[in-house]
This record gives structure tokens, sequence and C-alpha cells, in this order.
């Protein structure tokens, strides 16, 4: 066995992509038999409180595996910890659980080391029997959201997980796969926790460790616990007593002794709070940071721009042109007809403005994004060109497919139908608002009738991936700027995220598209290439067909830029981590 490295040049990238920001990497150290993370920044102060915050209506479940939304895999984050993590600065994978890891030559073994005597919430020993439990019997077993476990096949199929003794695990692979090191960031579950619920069913087990479940059922891994929940207005995390990190004077961390997300509805309530000093921390739209930035040098926050987001925002058309088990189209077939003409998905590329939103809603904090890699994604492919909006190039690609507009400027396809279509995106985030108030603006330009319509954001979700009933939506995804293995769900053509044609789980790859028959194999063949440059050949392809034929129009990327109370130490701001990543070092100090 071999040491893990990641490629060199991979590793040249990811550090552009970081801040110019050094971080104390923590260590491992065996103390009286048991191996602590021990932490490398200055010790710190015991005490206190960070309060945080989240928009809409809160998390959804507290369960890791069946987490879905953002907030909720925020929240589940908080409480449970994975075999290994990412460096901030570098991206290169990092024990957490594990005290350590290596490759076998040929690729198709990994080997766990696990932490020796560190202990669940509860005071049980965490061991390989958690692991393999986690990952034979929930992951691969298909509970909660399948998403990992779909992105991990290998030609079909899925990798092994065996123990050998107590503390080693090893993970076999059928072919060296370069994706996979980083799945194993994936949360570890307590086996004498889960292991009931998993017996009960997969029906049982989506409602296991729900908001409604009490503080105390929870055993957990991560620098904080689960200490109260009260719907659409706090999360309260305590400290975890047996936390596996500790600092240099051998105390345990975290430092905090509670963690708190305020459930604030929208953005603005969020800017609100943070003024009336009720947030300790808020990331800024790009029309805030000018105020926030004059007022630093008198105030008790600190501004830190992270860089390029590392999510997308997009605007996506619904190409289903299948019916539901009822025989009742999901997409009326007039609007299959004009989402289905790839002029007709160009001409709306086209006529977006995104300098003018970048200016408007970003407030000159951003710039156009037209790949579904993000601006700082170390396999963003550079060659495809940006350009301005023309509505003169959308008109002619209109014309092209028999559009037409009448004396009014009403836009009608060659049968005589007026082009009309809803426009959604989750309601309370401001940000998404504008945009949908531009995007129906521009495509009105060209005479088409849009009908805007914000709503409830786990409505919109069970629209994309349950019902499949909507015409064009404005939405956004997270994503890794150091693996696009992580998108595999959205691009896939039978991928649980696939939301632009989306197929049930027994439609398979039914009506797949020649293009998304491309893509398909594009992933599959990136997975499987173990050298960054030939992955990016594959990975650069994909942006291209993804460019070329606009299932998904890519509108901009907003800078993060985030305000923290000055009070905080050991902030080891990160473009890849963010401002909190080592929330256990974090400290109230005194100036």
């Amino acid at each position: 066995m071999r040491d893990v490295e990641i490629d060199n040049n991979s590793k040249k990238e990811a550090s552009q992509t970081a801040l110019t920001q050094s971080y104390p990497t923590p260590k491992n150290i065996n103390l009286n038999g048991i191996d602590y993370l021990q932490s490398q920044a200055p010790v710190g102060i015991f005490g206190g409180t960070l309060i945080s915050s989240t928009i809409g209506e809160g998390p959804k479940t507290f369960n890791p595996f069946n987490a879905k939304d953002n907030t909720s895999a925020i929240m589940s984050g908080v409480m449970y910890d994975g075999l290994l993590s990412s460096d901030p600065i570098t991206g290169e994978p990092v024990p957490k659980l594990a005290k350590a890891f290596s490759i076998s030559p040929d690729g198709k073994a990994y080997t766990i080391y696990l932490r020796e005597g560190i202990k669940w919430s509860d005071g049980k020993p965490i061991t390989a029997d958690d692991v393999v439990f986690t990952w034979n019997n929930i992951i691969f077993g298909g509970y909660g959201d399948t998403s990992l476990r779909d992105s991990l096949y290998i030609e079909g199929k899925l990798p092994t997980c065996r123990k050998y003794g107590d503390y080693v695990v090893v993970f076999s692979v059928p072919k060296p796969f370069a994706p996979f090191i980083r799945s194993l960031s994936a949360s570890i579950a307590p086996k004498h926790i889960f292991l009931p619920a998993v017996q009960k069913g997969k029906k049982y087990f989506e409602s296991f460790l729900s908001t409604t479940t009490k503080p105390e059922n929870f055993v957990t891994s991560g620098a904080f616990k689960l200490k109260e929940y009260v719907p659409a207005q706090r999360v309260v995390f305590e400290r975890n007593p047996n936390y596996y990190e500790i600092n240099t004077k051998e105390e345990k961390l975290p430092y905090l002794d509670r963690l708190v997300y305020l459930i604030v509805g929208d953005l603005n309530n969020q800017v609100l709070k943070f003024e009336a000093k009720e947030l300790d921390i808020i990331s800024l739209q790009g029309s805030k940071v000018a105020r926030y930035k004059s007022l630093e040098h008198h105030s008790d926050y600190k501004l830190y721009n992270l860089g390029p987001d590392t999510g997308t925002m997009y605007i996506s058309l619904n190409l289903n042109t299948r019916k539901d088990s009822k025989g009742k189209y999901y997409v009326k077939p007039i609007k299959q007809k004009w989402f289905n003409d790839l002029n007709f998905r160009k001409a709306v590329d086209y006529a977006i403005d995104r300098k003018n939103m970048v200016l408007n809603i970003a407030n000159g904090i951003g710039e156009p994004l037209f790949t579904p890699e993000s601006l700082n994604s170390i396999y963003r492919n550079k060659k495809l060109k940006s350009y301005d909006k023309n509505l003169n190039e959308s008109k002619k690609l209109l014309k092209k497919s028999g559009f037409y507009t009448d004396k009014k400027g009403r836009l009608y396809d060659k049968d005589g139908n007026r082009v009309e279509f809803d426009l959604y995106t989750n309601a309370g985030n401001t940000e998404r608002e504008a945009i949908g108030v531009m995007v129906k603006q521009d495509l009105e330009d060209l005479g088409m009738k849009v009908n805007f319509k914000p709503i409830e954001f786990n409505s919109l979700v069970n629209k994309l991936v349950s019902t499949f009933d909507w015409d064009m939506v404005i939405m956004g995804l997270t994503g890794s700027p150091l693996e696009p293995n992580g998108g595999k769900n959205v691009w896939m053509s039978d991928g649980r995220l696939h939301m632009f044609n989306m197929r049930t789980p027994q439609e398979g790859k039914t009506g797949i598209l020649p293009w998304e028959k491309q893509l398909d194999e594009m992933f599959e063949k990136g997975a499987l290439a173990t050298k960054f440059e030939d992955r990016k050949v594959y990975y650069d392809k994909y942006q291209e067909i993804v460019y070329n034929q606009k299932p998904m129009i890519y509108i901009y990327s907003p800078t993060q830029i985030f305000a923290i109370r000055n009070k905080f130490k050991n902030i080891y701001p990160s473009s890849l981590g963010g401002l909190t990543h080592n929330i256990e070092e974090i400290y109230i100090g005194h100036d």
C-alpha cells in the first residue's frame, strides 16, 4: 500500500482556487491509547455562543442520509462526521474519524485506519462496525437519498466495504475510480442507533430522526449535538463532550458552548437581524456590500471576500415529453415543442442580460456564468466563450423555427399558439426573486408571456423531482470546485436530479436524447480516468454539450462576501470551506 496523493496538477489548480491564507492543519496525536485529532490553532477560551442563520422554512430532517436540501444537510453535517474531510485551503482529502488512509498500487483498494478509543456522544465506541453498517446497509442498501450510492456505480457495480478488526476498513472498487476518495466524507452512523430503523424498512427510515425527534435521542460524532429545535424559529446545538479533537493543552474541543441557527425566512430579514446584533455572521448580497464596507472600520464586524461562489445559478426548461401513470402529460404538448426546440432554448439564452443582473442584483460583485462548473472549478472549460445579451440573435433563432410576433409584439409559434408559460423559483430567496423579475422582462422583450411564480421551497422541489409539472425554473446547485462527479445525478439521464428531463425509477433511461447519452458517457469515462489531464478532457466535453444544448442556462456567479463579529477568533477564511469550516476551533476572545 502507498500513502494517498492527489495528482500534482490537481493540487496546484486547487490551491489557486483558495485564498492566500494559511491554516494550521490539525495533527494526529495518541494520548493514553486514544487517537485524538489535535488542533494547531492558538488555544482559545471556552464558552459562549455563535449565532448564524438559514433562510426558508428550516430543516426538513436531521437524518444525514435523508437530507435533500442544503439546510438539512448543513444541520445534519454539524452532528455527524465522515471518515475524511477536505483541507479548506488545498482541497486535499484529510482524516476526520479516520486517522489515516492509503490506496493500493492498482488503485482498487482503499484502506481506512480508524481512530482508536474515540466515542459517540453517548459514550459508546466508534468502530469499524459503524462504518461497515453505514456503507453496506444504509448507503449501498439504498436507504434515504440514494444520490451518493447512484454516483458510485462503476459499470453497474458498487464498491464493497469490509472490516479487518475493530479499527480497519477496506473499500474495494472494481476499477480505479477517481471520485471515490471524496465520497468518504459521507456521514458515519452509530450502528446501535440506526440499525433498528433500517430493520423496520425504507418507509420507516424516511421519517427516522425527523424534525419531531426529541433532541436527547440523537447520538452524534460531530463537535455539536442537538439541544433544541423550535420550528420556524431556531435550531440550537450544544457542544459534544466526547468530541475527538483537542487543543495543544490537551483540552477537548469545541470551545463554544452552543451553535445556533435562526430561521429567518428571507434574505431581507437576515440583514435586519444582523444589524440588530441578533446574528454573528452573515453572507452578504452584492447590493449590501458597499454599505457594510463603508461602516466596517467603525463597527464590530469584519468583512471577508472568499471569491466566486462554489455553486451555480441557472434557468432550466422542462424537456419532459412523457406521461404519468394516469396517462397525463407532465408538460403540455404545445410547450413540449417549444422547450425541446434548440432554437427556442438558444433564443432564451441570448435574451438574458447577465451583465445587467450582475450590476443591478449583485451590485457588480460577481461575474456572468456560462458553464455548469463554477468559476473557481479546477475543471471549468475555459474555452467556452461568454457573450452579451443579443435580442436580434434571439429573434433570428425563433424565426428559424417558425415563431412570429403580431402587431402588438406578442410571440406565437408556427401553429398560432401564444407563447406563454410559468417561471418558478423559491420564495424568500430575494436574489432569485430579483433574477426572476429580470428574466420575465428579458423574455417579454421577445413577446413571450411569462407568469413568474415564487413558491415555497418544498413545493418547488416536489414539482422538480416528483410531479414534474413545471415549465421553467430559476434554481441553484451547490457544488465542488474539485470534483465534477458530485454532479453526476444532475447530468446522468437516469439521475435523481436530472430535473430538465426527469424520469421515474421505472422509466430508467427511456426516451434518452442523443446528447443525454453523450453526457452519460462523459461522466462514466471521467470517473474511471485517474489522471487530472485525462479526466479534464471528458469534463470539458460535458460542459461543451451543456453549453451547446442549453437544458440549463447559467446566469452569474456571485462573489462570496461574509461579515462576522470581531469577537470571534481562530477565523481562517477559505474559498473552499467558508468562514466556519473549523467551527470546533473558533472561540470568543477579548480584544
